[in-house]
């Protein structure tokens, strides 16, 4: 396989960490004192961790001798409703541009409402809401990449890998798979494992699915899950489509406790490129994963963010339908 794309290193090291005041400190004008409330769905999500860590860092490049940034950050336990009651504490605490990662994104209309009565910009990421809730308020955006994108790259790396080894352990002409999903009702996860698995049958490859197994973005679950599949299909199993690199990793961890030879595991893809699941990938531990550019979405939020603001720069920055700004996806190989 060729290279798709080297990764390179954060040029953010070195700066000034945000001031650790929160968002209600008004000894600064508000025009020249930005306050920055985000908040994700789940902490234990890797993902989500180093895009709002390096949201931090972009966010304190816009700082200047006459303009102070803080930022207020939560994380909601995989709970809808203490994720609303974040949003209005933190638009109490005088935060004046919301960035939110929904819990469900079927239901942000809450924090919608909050937003437009004290019009405030909010800016949702990584998880998109439906567009009739986007248009509710004309200063709601979203950051964040095109889930149907991932899986057909996922599904490119998997074709590509099938066809270049001897996937087909058994020789029946079919591989066998299995796919961890991200969490049930998930259109993300839901768009990515359809077009992963489409993409790799219009490559002319036959597949059999073996089971569907729910692992939430989980590693811990994600082993468990596989360990009961391979209970289940001693051996059976060629090829695991994992929604993100937490559950591949997860797969690579069951695999390990069961005293698997690499040799007999099948091939293993996830998706995120975190610092782990690469290393794996480096390892040959995985096969492959995209790498879901979380730079790239936290300058382009940290941008926005201060943009909506202030004003400055907002007619320079381009939108897709629905003031959305979609992050391409690219492939990683061990090349």
């Amino acid at each position: 396989m060729k290279s798709i794309r080297t990764i390179g290193v954060p040029a953010a090291l070195g700066i000034a960490a945000l001031t650790a005041a929160g968002c209600g400190d008004s000894s600064e004008p508000a025009a020249d004192n930005i306050r920055v409330g985000v908040v994700y769905y789940d902490q234990s999500d890797t993902f989500l961790g180093a895009l709002t860590e390096a949201l931090r860092e972009d966010l304190a490049e816009y700082k200047t001798e006459s303009r102070n940034i803080t930022m207020m950050l939560r994380t909601s336990e995989g709970s809808q409703d203490t994720q609303n009651e974040q949003v209005s504490e933190l638009i109490e605490a005088g935060c004046n541009v919301l960035c939110i990662n929904l819990v469900d994104r079927s239901l942000p209309s809450d924090i919608i409402d909050m937003a437009s009565q004290e019009e405030l910009p909010i800016i949702f990421f990584n998880r998109e809401p439906v567009a009739e809730d986007m248009e509710l308020w004309e200063k709601t955006y979203y950051v964040g990449a095109d889930a149907r994108q991932s899986g057909q790259m996922q599904g490119e790396l998997a074709a590509e890998t099938i066809l270049n080894k001897d996937a087909d352990r058994n020789h029946d002409g079919v591989i066998q798979y299995v796919v961890l999903e991200g969490e049930a009702g998930h259109q993300d996860a839901i768009v990515r494992t359809e077009s992963s698995v489409e993409t790799i049958e219009n490559e002319g490859i036959v597949l059999e699915k073996l089971s569907y197994q729910m692992a939430n973005w989980n590693r811990a679950q994600a082993q468990n899950r596989v360990e009961q599949l391979e209970a289940q299909f001693t051996g059976k199993i060629e090829l695991i489509l994992a929604n993100n690199d937490d559950m591949a990793l997860g797969a690579v961890d069951a695999y390990e406790k069961l005293n698997y030879t690499e040799n007999t595991w099948p091939l293993i893809f996830g998706v995120d490129g975190t610092d782990a699941g690469l290393a794996a990938l480096q390892e040959g531990k995985i096969d492959g994963t995209v790498y879901n550019d979380k730079e790239g979405q936290a300058a382009a939020i940290a941008r926005l963010a201060v943009a909506a603001v202030t004003g400055e720069g907002m007619d320079e920055i381009s939108f897709d339908q629905y003031h959305s700004i979609y992050i391409p996806y690219f492939k990683i190989t061990e090349e």
